[in-house]
């Protein structure tokens, strides 16, 4: 029996959805090269009537973009590269090692994501202030290094692996790091895509955190950057917008590099472990 496919009311509804969901972030594009007197303009025209680059140089000149930029990309990628690492790892001792308070160790961890982050702001601020890690990017970046949520989705994926690749490969006298860096992470991609994606969209919007370990202008990073434009009796709209383009680009290029295994990665989670 042929299985019928989606019926075209079906493309319809996902056809408006999508529009509805990029129509803001191609208005926010948009709106980029127009002067602040058309932003305002009524009616509102999607295209811009004088197309200027303006907004990019007063951005790039009276914002300090640059240093904020790379601030966060710093602080986006190293604690990305830092999360893969630490979550595979967790993932791959709670799936394929079997030690007393297994089973607790990982349920207590999945009860943390019921813990919100006001909850716990407090003694991670004063345990930074003991470590002398306030006013530093490391700051940002080294808190929340290990997530459950990656953790889980480690964990879930990597116990779908077959526990016989990693028995041959102790068999020929390989050790457990290089089984892992070897036979394990290789296999591992569509979950490292996952973590990958979510742990840098999350640092590279991230402003809550950052705004209360940070105090030095010269080390805020994009979030802060962008708040800086909204002043007290106006905003500097056309530069905000510039600015959110360009802040925009980064997430969008990690997306599409790891989409390919994004899916795979993702539809871990829900395998029975």
């Amino acid at each position: 029996m042929n299985k019928k496919g989606p019926s075209p009311a079906a493309y319809a509804a996902a056809a408006i959805l999508g529009a509805a969901a990029v129509f803001p972030i191609c208005w926010v594009f948009l709106s980029s090269f127009k002067p602040q007197s058309e932003l305002f303009r009524v009616p509102m025209k999607l295209l811009p009537i004088a197309w200027t680059l303006e907004n990019y140089a007063t951005a790039m000149s009276q914002g300090n973009f640059l240093r904020y930029f790379g601030n966060t990309l710093f602080v986006a990628v190293t604690a990305t590269a830092l999360t893969v690492f630490i979550n595979l790892m967790a993932g791959y001792a709670l799936s394929k090692y079997r030690f007393p308070g297994r089973d607790a160790i990982f349920a207590v961890m999945l009860a943390t994501l019921m813990i919100p982050l006001q909850v716990i702001m407090v003694p991670i601020f004063l345990q930074l202030k003991r470590l002398g890690l306030l006013n530093s990017l490391w700051g940002i970046i080294i808190p929340p290094a290990a997530t459950p949520t990656g953790v889980f989705l480690a964990r879930q994926y990597l116990q779908t692996l077959p526990d016989s690749l990693i028995e041959s490969a102790r068999i020929d006298g390989a050790g457990e790091f290089l089984i892992f860096r070897s036979v394990v992470a290789p296999l591992a991609k569509p979950v490292v895509a996952t973590i990958a994606i979510f742990s840098f969209m999350w640092r590279w919007n991230d402003f809550l955190w950052p705004l209360i370990v940070i105090t030095d202008n010269r080390k805020q990073t994009m979030q802060q950057a962008l708040a800086n434009f909204v002043g007290q009796l106006q905003v500097n709209w056309s530069s905000l917008l510039a600015m959110t383009t360009i802040a925009i680009v980064p997430m969008v290029i990690v997306f599409l590099a790891f989409q390919k295994y994004f899916l795979t990665g993702i539809t871990a989670g829900a395998v029975k472990g």
